[in-house]
């Protein structure tokens, strides 16, 4: 008797929330943080299917943040995104948000204003109520170039993360000792503005466990990425 089974069928199957497979579901790991900070990740297209990146965990993780997949931008509609109104529970609309870039202080970049967690100002000028954090998601390659193809985000006051421990991103390389993941980096940047870094080890918790996972599926052979 032929079994109809196909021991690979379960694994082709698609989670339709984390979007991996089901084998690899991330969703038991997210614990969704009720963050007051706004969230813009721009991801680039060729990061989406990477069994290795943490975007996709850490969009489920803040409920108000906006995940969007492109490289180059048309500009009407990057400014309407930098710009749109606030996300975060009970904020109004009318209440203005400002656009901040989380990036690295790299001097192959544009120089432009910097933006200082501390006293929430910009070039120890101008003071911003409510901003909105705005993270590319790629290779340092990648990032680099979708920050040259969109000058809008050249103009962004630029956050840089200063005296981040090391990186736990184990399963993947890193050119520089100071690079982390995209979900490190943000749930940094989150605790210095919020001030809170308790309120953000839920996150890295379940950062952990993703890479614990990852690290085990990979050395067993087991597809995690949507298109296997």
């Amino acid at each position: 008797m032929v079994s109809n089974h196909d021991p690979h069928t379960s694994r082709r199957l698609i989670c339709p929330i984390c979007q991996r497979a089901l084998s690899a579901c991330i969703c038991h790991w997210t614990s969704p943080i009720d963050h007051a900070i706004d969230v813009l990740i721009l991801q680039h297209p060729l990061e989406v299917n990477n069994a290795k990146n943490s975007v996709r965990l850490l969009h489920l993780s803040l409920p108000y943040s906006k995940l969007v997949v492109g490289s180059a931008f048309d500009p009407d509609e990057l400014q309407q995104m930098l710009h749109a109104p606030s996300r975060v529970r009970n904020v109004p609309d009318s209440e203005p948000v400002h656009p901040i870039l989380l990036y690295t202080d790299d001097a192959a970049t544009p120089e432009t204003t910097h933006f200082d967690a501390r006293t929430m100002t910009v070039d120890k000028r101008q003071t911003l109520q409510r901003i909105r954090l705005v993270i590319i998601d790629g290779t340092w390659r990648k990032s680099r170039k979708m920050l040259f193809e969109n000058p809008i985000l050249q103009t962004l006051p630029r956050m840089v993360l200063i005296d981040t421990p090391i990186s736990r991103y184990t399963i993947r390389k890193s050119h520089k000792p100071e690079q982390l993941s995209t979900l490190e980096a943000a749930g940094y940047a989150l605790m210095q503005l919020e001030r809170n870094s308790e309120k953000y080890h839920p996150l890295l918790t379940a950062f952990d466990n993703f890479v614990l996972q990852q690290g085990y599926m990979r050395m067993h052979g087991q597809p995690a990425r949507r298109s296997e």
